[in-house]
């Protein structure tokens, strides 16, 4: 049976950063991916994901922050584009006012500016505000599939290897007296059992069916989100990535909207945490109708520079907790990485240092992100 030092399960954007992470800490690393490199079946593809600092909570923006300058440092690597700075906007009402977020940039010493609704109008013509508006400059768009790919290819100049189409169907812990040493983790795959003496899993929504026994996580709702790519008007650029807070008497009318524009694409709109919750493994990428019908209506209220008739629809998964939080953190030989609630790919290099700091023992994960905070 092949013994590796580390099993990574997930082969997504967290299980591919994580991956280089570990291999270029000296570790040997072999990651683990049910489905073919840069599937569509979780929540990593695609050509863009929304990078931004105006986050409701303060540590947050903090590690948005960072987590840009880790980007940057994979481009370095690289030599490659990543991330795309376009700016970027937040209205609405929200927990904290526009001047709420204005306090807490500046004093931390985030660029930023506070814009009437009238100027981020002029500024904006595709878009309508009726509230305060904070622009942040360093905000912008991921390139997701690119990330992907480039941090794949990162990884294995650092040693690591991937097998696709090699899903983990169990996993058990080897404790002393079955004849190895103890704590070592045994996965069967189709092409035979592996054993690993430290195991990542960084499988998403299929985290708590694999770790079921193993890891007490906090229950983990999946949802399929259902955003749109929107044709923009002549004359309606430009386009700076955004998030609309609002209020509302119902869940679909009180969710917030995000979005950004693709090149080649049009502009992305969606409502975030709208979608039903579904099966990973089974569900049908089909636009819920109800959901569907809200956003086209939302489009139509607030983005004059969008043609709502003139649309394309688009499916990924949420991985959501209770408290709207990560899950990071160990037991044993074992590290998981879940959770994310459709807001985790701007972190991805950030969550790759948490994970190698588990597997190595110099750290840990922010407490707000361990089972304890999810009382587990």
């Amino acid at each position: 049976m092949e013994t590796h030092d580390v099993v990574v399960i997930g082969a997504g954007a967290m299980g591919s950063a994580a991956s280089r992470a570990l291999a270029a800490a000296g570790r040997q690393v072999v990651t683990l991916e049910k489905y073919g490199l840069g599937h569509d079946r979780g929540g990593s593809h695609g050509g863009t994901r929304l990078f931004r600092l105006a986050v409701d909570d303060e540590d947050y923006a903090l590690r948005a922050a960072l987590a840009g300058r880790l980007w940057a440092e994979l481009e370095g690597e690289s030599g490659e584009r990543l991330l795309e700075p376009t700016g970027g906007v937040d209205h609405g009402v929200g927990e904290r006012t526009a001047e709420e977020f204005r306090s807490l940039f500046a004093r931390h010493g985030l660029p930023h500016e506070v814009l009437e609704p009238g100027q981020a109008a002029e500024r904006w013509p595709g878009m309508r505000f009726e509230t305060p508006v904070l622009y942040q400059p360093g905000s912008g768009r991921l390139l997701a599939d690119r990330a992907v790919a480039v941090i794949q290819r990162l990884a294995r100049e650092h040693g690591a290897e991937f097998r696709p189409h090699c899903p983990v169907t169990s996993l058990r812990v080897v404790r002393h007296g079955d004849g190895v040493a103890d704590g070592l983790v045994e996965m069967d795959t189709p092409g035979g059992a592996v054993r690993a003496r430290q195991v990542v899993v960084t499988a998403g929504p299929w985290a708590p069916g694999l770790l079921d026994g193993h890891v007490d996580l906090p229950d983990i709702v999946v949802t399929q989100e259902q955003p749109r790519f929107f044709a923009p008007r002549e004359g309606a650029d430009p386009w700076p990535s955004f998030v609309h807070w609002r209020q509302g008497t119902d869940p679909l009318s009180a969710a917030g909207a995000y979005g950004l524009f693709e090149q080649g694409s049009g502009v992305k709109v969606g409502l975030h945490g709208t979608g039903p919750v579904v099966d990973p493994d089974t569900r049908d990428f089909a636009p819920e109708a109800r959901a569907d019908a809200a956003l086209l209506d939302y489009v139509r209220d607030w983005f004059p520079g969008l043609d709502a008739d003139d649309s394309t629809p688009i499916s990924c998964l949420y991985d959501n907790t209770a408290r709207d939080t990560f899950v990071i953190d160990r037991r044993g030989p074992v590290s998981v990485a879940t959770g994310f609630c459709g807001q985790g790919f701007k972190f991805v290099p950030l969550v790759a240092r948490h994970l190698t700091d588990l597997v190595t023992g110099e750290g840990r994960a922010p407490d707000s992100y361990r089972l304890a905070a999810h009382g587990r």
